[in-house]
């Protein structure tokens, strides 16, 4: 990519919205409603998901905001499924690792509830994986390097973005994080440059899909919110 101009030059803010206070409280119960209908998924159906709205959904997390607007986040979206299967062949090998007690008494038991194990059958089950990757550095057109900023955020607020935009969309997601993920740069075709922060399995549920109990129990306002 070409390196972001450096003149600043204000435009006027393109796309406003008025509401009235009534009005604002009105979108925003509502955005939460329906967030709250927004579950993790891990039994997928064969139904299949056109290629044009998972484009969408990243375009819409490509709008997210950014360190000096670098936008330092790929993601590379797969239907393949041979690719898949290397994937979760992989991502399997490193969670048998994990739960043979690699990750500590204290974080398995943390996970009892959630039901999980080294199988991850959704890595093939689902019609698509979309893998986040974060760019820890970008290079210009003619091989210049230059700092990104703030990269752990902007990729997480990105990551948020699309999680929002395929749930608006009418699909499911899980996120799965396999340690260490090095092998998914090399298989995905991406530089060193960039580091794989996640694999987001997308799809519809299967008729018999389940979630955990425990998924439905948030924290109150009182536990995540101050007032100063």
């Amino acid at each position: 990519m070409n390196k972001k101009p450096r003149e600043f030059t204000p435009l006027a803010l393109p796309d406003r919205a008025d509401l009235s206070d009534e009005e604002m409280r009105m979108e925003a119960l509502k955005f939460m409603n329906f967030m709250r209908k927004r579950h993790t998924v891990r039994d997928y159906s064969d139904r299949a998901v056109e290629l044009g709205i998972i484009e969408d959904c990243i375009a819409a997390a490509g709008t997210a905001p950014s360190g000096a607007n670098h936008q330092p986040w790929h993601f590379v979206a797969i239907r393949n499924g041979e690719r898949k299967a290397q994937v979760r062949a992989a991502a399997e090998e490193e969670e048998d690792t994990f739960y043979a007690g690699g990750a500590g008494d204290e974080w398995l038991r943390a996970l009892e509830p959630i039901g999980t194990d080294k199988h991850k059958p959704h890595l093939t089950d689902a019609p698509w994986l979309i893998v986040v990757f974060a760019q820890r550095y970008g290079v210009t057109d003619t091989g210049e390097r230059f700092k990104n900023y703030y990269v752990p955020e902007s990729v997480g607020i990105a990551t948020g973005f699309l999680l929002a935009a395929l749930h608006t969309a009418g699909l499911v997601s899980l996120t799965h994080t396999p340690n260490p993920m090095k092998f998914l740069g090399e298989m995905c075709g991406r530089p060193t440059s960039e580091k794989a922060t996640m694999i987001i399995a997308v799809g519809h549920p299967r008729d018999d899909a389940t979630v955990p109990e425990v998924a439905k129990i948030k924290k109150p306002l009182s536990e995540i919110m101050t007032v100063l």
